[in-house]
């Protein structure tokens, strides 16, 4: 497995023979999770931060692998000295059921090891990803961390392991997300899923694991999903109306340069990410409710216990600012400890992985609040 000695960087895979019973009342068995830290964990276990990764996102969150070029997705964010010190804490993080970076998904075998899942993977919801998760962890035999972080997805599993999990961390910082997904981005989703499944290539999801086809259905998902990303700002001030140099204006297949860069990042997409994943990642953010165990969502965010430390930007139109301070609003009424930190920023959602320097130090300054 790759490592890194600078952030002591280790990637592993754990195994589970007992059944993962899920809230659609199936099972998965046996399962995998992919895994990796970063620091070094000390001896009463008591330093150890768990970090949630992104609907695209993976386990490798920070530094390099011998031989590649790109870091993880949180580079900026964990690291020697940085907002989230691996000189200081151990850092996890976990690659989520569904996904298609080594934890068990619709791509993965399933138990006679000859057939893959394909559709008849169970659909998995967040509360189950935090499920899995937290089985994983009492496999470390980590009791208690100092904090569970992530953004987006990650922030959607951060908020319900606060309500699942009450007691699992002193504190619980979400960013960039949401209670409940939006009819908006539900929206979004189905054009993405129906740009997937109406793919040629995609076969019904019966196409070659071993050979994988381009998916021009998965790329145009990506390049729609990039569009929820960032504000009209940002598209202006990275591309504005700039044409490609070389390609005639009056030529009907002429591209601007937000043309170009769609094409690549969708071409990109589809050489490392799945899209029977995609699927059923889409899927667990368009049935996300933090209060699918509950009766309401007071009912949810009366179970939670420990501090909570809700993260947004003014800019992002995907979880927008109002739904943030409705969150905080309940939490508030409920009289818990919360706050929420309002980051101004035009960038857009994506503010969260690429402006850590406008946020880092409140993550820093919480984590050190709490020694």
């Amino acid at each position: 497995m790759p490592t890194s000695t600078q952030l002591n960087l280790t990637t592993k895979k754990a195994h589970f023979q007992n059944p993962l019973y899920l809230d659609s009342g199936r099972i998965i068995d046996p399962y995998d999770l992919v895994y990796e830290t970063y620091g070094t964990l000390n001896k009463d276990k008591s330093n150890a931060i768990l970090v949630m990764h992104a609907l695209t996102g993976s386990h490798h969150a920070a530094g390099i692998y011998e031989g590649d070029r790109k870091k993880g997705w949180w580079d900026l964010m964990i690291g020697s000295g940085k907002s989230i010190d691996t000189d200081r804490f151990f850092v996890i993080c976990v690659n989520v059921i569904g996904s298609c970076y080594g934890s068990t998904g619709p791509a993965s075998l399933m138990f006679d090891n000859t057939n893959f899942y394909r559709f008849k993977f169970p659909v998995v919801t967040i509360q189950d990803m935090i499920k899995a998760i937290n089985i994983l962890i009492a496999s470390l035999q980590i009791k208690t961390f100092h904090a569970v972080i992530g953004g987006s997805m990650g922030g959607m599993q951060t908020l319900s392991y606060a309500v699942e999990y009450p007691r699992a961390a002193k504190l619980f910082i979400p960013i960039s997300c949401t209670y409940k997904t939006s009819p908006m981005v539900i929206a979004v989703n189905k054009v993405m899923k129906e740009a997937i499944l109406l793919d040629p290539e995609f076969k019904n999801g019966l196409y070659s694991m071993r050979d994988k086809p381009e998916f021009k259905g998965l790329q145009i998902a990506r390049m729609l999903g990039f569009t929820q990303y960032l504000t009209c700002n940002t598209m202006e001030t990275k591309f504005g109306r700039n044409y490609v140099s070389n390609e005639g204006f009056y030529d009907m297949f002429g591209r601007f340069e937000i043309d170009r860069y769609l094409e690549y990042n969708g071409q990109n997409f589809t050489s490392y990410f799945d899209p029977l994943s995609y699927l059923y990642l889409l899927k667990a953010l368009n049935i996300y409710d933090v209060s699918l165990h509950f009766d309401s969502l007071q009912s949810a965010l009366s179970n939670v216990q420990r501090k909570i430390l809700l993260v947004c930007f003014s800019g992002d139109c995907m979880f927008t600012l109002k739904e943030h301070e409705t969150l905080y609003l309940e939490l508030k009424r409920l009289q818990k400890d919360c706050e929420l930190k309002i980051i101004e920023s035009t960038y857009g959602h994506d503010s969260f992985l690429v402006e850590v320097e406008l946020y880092g130090h409140i993550i820093k300054e919480a984590l050190e609040r709490l020694d």
